[in-house]
């Protein structure tokens, strides 16, 4: 379908079919406005342990052997028929390019078959766009604190489509930072929920260099952090001493935790909104999430969370932010084609498809 067509095929609360495969998940949600109707997420994460990271390949043909089902599965969840669909959005970037491939490629047949709208999505937005589904009355402005494996940033959202970059890492991302360190300490691929599962254990008593928080303004720097917990446990293996692993864990929780949130409150602050939202896989941690609770609400700030369901990769989040391409007539055609990377940058400017 055209993009003049789609355009002039809009309803006010349309029902849209997403669809996710950046990385391990394979994913698949059917929306109706903001409610969500079915959510469903293969994942290939037990097998990519067995690795201790994600193997592209695996997690392709995982895709493929997935995806009809998963798609099948959400539209039945949802009680409709694919013919009520009136929109597919779908992950075009950034992520694995193999992975990535399938799900577009699916996409783009399942939306001509039907003769429905086709909309690309970038993997970043539809982690912004997941608060949406949190609280049906959010409205920009807002500042959104993006934590994922990626990229961390912290965005000051004018409108549902426009978003003012305020900063971010200048090296690893929070994510990244959780996976490597869990590495060090032994723990199993995820890395993000097995540190917070054995920082639960621990005591945040090890004192860590200040230079990750990246100096004034709003950018962070985690390679520091990440370094200063290695020679920690390298030296104390050296000496042949022994360390708690619980302790690292949650010093380090700590550490990387509370300038995400400390900077998001301050940003808020000085841009004079009322409220904050987050996304994005790192958000899904405990500590984070009753971290920043505590400090919105000490200073006077409205916190929107997506369950933490929605944080880590889904496909309801890209049907959200499929929503707004919908309502705001960005539309893709058939030449959408799957990109690895989609810089940060983007996330302000970029018009989808």
């Amino acid at each position: 379908m055209s993009k003049e067509l789609a355009h002039s095929a809009q309803k006010k609360q349309p029902v849209i079919l997403g669809i996710e495969s950046s990385c391990d998940e394979t994913a698949a949600a059917v929306i109706f406005g903001r409610k969500i109707l079915s959510d469903v997420i293969s994942s290939s994460a037990s097998v990519q342990a067995l690795y201790g990271g994600v193997v592209p390949e695996i997690a392709s043909r995982a895709h493929l052997d997935a995806i009809d089902k998963v798609v099948a599965a959400a539209i039945s969840d949802a009680g409709i028929s694919a013919d009520k669909i009136d929109a597919v959005a779908v992950t075009y970037g950034a992520g694995l390019l193999g992975a990535l491939l399938v799900g577009v490629s699916f996409a783009k047949a399942f939306a001509y078959a039907l003769q429905k709208p086709l909309i690309g999505v970038n993997h970043i937005r539809g982690h912004l766009a997941a608060a949406y589904l949190a609280d049906e009355t959010l409205t920009p402005p807002f500042i959104t604190l993006l934590a994922s494996g990626g990229h961390t940033a912290i965005l000051y959202a004018q409108s549902e489509t426009e978003f003012t970059y305020l900063g971010g890492t200048k090296d690893d991302a929070a994510g990244e930072a959780f996976d490597k360190v869990a590495r060090v300490l032994g723990l199993p691929y995820p890395g993000g929920p097995n540190i917070q599962k054995c920082a639960a254990e621990g005591r945040a008593n090890i004192p860590l260099p200040q230079m990750f928080k990246g100096g004034g303004g709003y950018d962070f720097s985690y390679s520091g952090l990440k370094t200063a917990v290695i020679n920690y446990c390298h030296t104390k293996q050296q000496k042949g001493e022994t360390f708690a692993k619980a302790d690292v864990a949650a010093s380090f929780q700590k550490a990387a935790v509370d300038v995400l949130v400390k900077k998001t409150v301050a940003a808020a602050k000085e841009k004079r909104v009322n409220t904050v939202t987050a996304g994005g896989g790192v958000v899904a941690n405990d500590y984070l999430r009753q971290t920043l609770a505590a400090e919105c609400a000490k200073n006077g700030l409205r916190l929107v969370l997506p369950e933490k369901r929605y944080c880590t990769d889904n496909a309801a989040m890209i049907a959200s932010e499929g929503l707004i391409c919908y309502r705001h007539g960005i539309f893709a055609d058939l030449t959408l084609n799957a990109k690895a990377s989609i810089p940060l940058s983007f996330v302000a400017k970029e018009e989808i498809g």
